[in-house]
């Protein structure tokens, strides 16, 4: 299966789908899924950027909104974990995945899935240690304080993604795991981001976390933003098996934000997202540690009088596959809850929207239903005393209609490293000039290549890691300046690193 990763989004899909598909054509390849890493910006109207946690500059629609509303359709089959910029609102609604729009799947704040007999499992946020041990609190309207701790992770997901057993084929994270630098080209990374060293030197570049579900759960493949570099390693593990980590840049013009990977899959299924039978039976034996408070939860541990291992029997499992009448495909019961964003409506002036309240998604309704497990939100808002609304959009826009439409570029001011949407003429502005070849035995010359230059270009490699896509800039209609400055400084000098 050949497989694109994306590292971070950032509300970028039209133009993230128009370079998978570019390159398609270019490489006369076929890419079976899409992958990305978190701050995907699920944004479906100006409502959903108010809670959004990023600087005003980066309070922008994009373009996602197209494919919540019909307007375009999603080219292939796309599945995000959540990062720290994102429409938490809306991802909030399906705390155990689900689809944000036909054909895109999110994760929720941590599962397992299966596709084709990958067996792929994520986990959604950044690790904060203040937050780790509460429950999920946090509900829609967000203040200054919620809108972050939100997409903080829990030690209940974490718990519950230790409970697994057997072989796992991909990891998802947002943030890295830490210390999983000192399995690649330290010194490679540091010439990139010479501000990494203090947190390598104290410890503290990554997530502990991750770092604990890396060397327990031992996946063949990790992938992972945040950092908003590349950076390649290969894990060694006690029992002799390899982990091959991979961390992607964010979506911009000569930026390495785009990897195929080629994995042995079944060739006998469909490509389809299917839940998996062991994580369902996990979630259902954890039902009981689910706290929605606002103080430290502490997970069961040897000792204890009450259960302290989730890893299901056969007859759990069994149990559970009833449940589900034997049928574990994720069923495509995507429905609107709220107006997209429309480009023909008069701007909304930000300071006039307010955030919504929290909704009930009927994706999250039946799934709970089904497992006998609680949804979150109600329990948040039967705890603040609140009542909460399950609605349906059932609007269409007239434009699911329209067979073509006018594709964006994206221009980038160098100094300030943000994004500016404009309409181009023709979809070639976004085109790859003619592939290079740079040929590398495996991913083992990625972890321990001693320089690495900016590529311009499409390569093509003949190991694992496969093709390495940036976007090339066009010039700009005034001239910048670049500035040497650290890119996205917010990012490390915030609370939010």
């Amino acid at each position: 299966m050949k497989i694109a990763v994306e590292g971070c989004a950032h509300g970028e899909l039209e133009n993230i789908y128009d370079t998978v598909q570019l390159l398609e054509e270019k490489e006369g390849i076929k890419i079976d899924l899409l992958m990305c890493c978190g701050d995907f910006q699920s944004s479906r109207n100006e409502e959903d950027l108010k809670c959004m946690a990023v600087p005003p500059k980066y309070s922008k629609i994009c373009t996602f909104y197209k494919y919540y509303t019909g307007e375009k359709e999603a080219p292939i089959l796309t599945i995000f974990i959540g990062g720290n910029h994102e429409a938490s609102n809306y991802l909030q609604e399906l705390p155990y995945g689900g689809w944000v729009a036909p054909n895109i799947y999110y994760m929720g704040y941590a599962s397992v899935i299966n596709i084709a007999g990958l067996k792929i499992a994520g986990l959604s946020g950044i690790y904060k240690s203040r937050d780790y041990m509460k429950g999920h609190f946090e509900n829609a309207p967000f203040d200054e304080n919620t809108k972050r701790s939100v997409y903080h992770i829990r030690n209940l997901e974490v718990f519950r993604l230790k409970q697994l057993s057997g072989p796992l084929d991909i990891f998802l994270s947002h943030d890295w795991p830490n210390g999983v630098y000192r399995y690649g080209n330290i010194n490679q990374l540091l010439k990139k981001k010479p501000f990494f060293q203090e947190d390598i030197e104290s410890n503290q570049l990554g997530s502990k976390p991750c770092e604990d579900l890396l060397h327990q759960l031992k996946p063949k493949y990790w992938f992972a933003a945040h950092l908003h570099c590349k950076f390649a390693a290969l894990v060694p593990h006690e029992d002799g098996c390899v982990t091959k980590f991979l961390a992607l840049d964010k979506c911009l013009p000569k930026r390495k934000f785009l990897q195929i990977v080629d994995i042995p899959h079944d060739e006998n299924s469909k490509i389809q997202i299917s839940y998996d039978l062991e994580w369902l039976t996990i979630l259902y034996l954890t039902n009981h540690l689910l706290s929605v408070k606002n103080v430290s939860t502490f997970m069961p541990g040897p000792g204890g009088s009450e259960r302290h291992e989730f890893t299901p029997n056969e007859d759990e499992k069994q149990h559970i596959l009833t449940k589900f009448s034997g049928d574990l495909a994720v069923p495509k019961n995507f429905e609107k809850s709220v107006p997209g964003f429309s480009a023909n409506n008069t701007p909304k002036k930000m300071k006039n929207i307010k955030q919504p309240e929290a909704k009930l998604n009927p994706q999250t309704v039946l799934f709970c239903e089904t497992l006998s497990i609680d949804d979150p939100i109600c329990l948040v808002s039967e705890a603040n005393g609140t009542n909460i609304s399950l609605t349906i959009d059932q609007s269409f826009n007239d434009q699911n209609t329209i067979d073509s439409f006018i594709n964006d570029t994206v221009e980038v001011d160098i100094s300030t490293s943000s994004i500016e949407s404009t309409p181009s003429k023709m979809l070639s502005a976004l085109s790859l000039p003619d592939p290079k070849s740079e040929m590398v035995d495996d991913f083992e010359s990625d972890a321990k290549d001693n320089t690495e230059e900016e590529l311009d270009t499409c390569s093509q490699s003949s190991g694992d890691i496969g093709v390495l896509v940036s976007v090339e800039k066009k010039k700009c209609d005034s001239p910048v300046t670049k500035k040497f400055k650290r890119r996205n400084a917010e990012l490390y000098t915030n609370d939010e690193k």
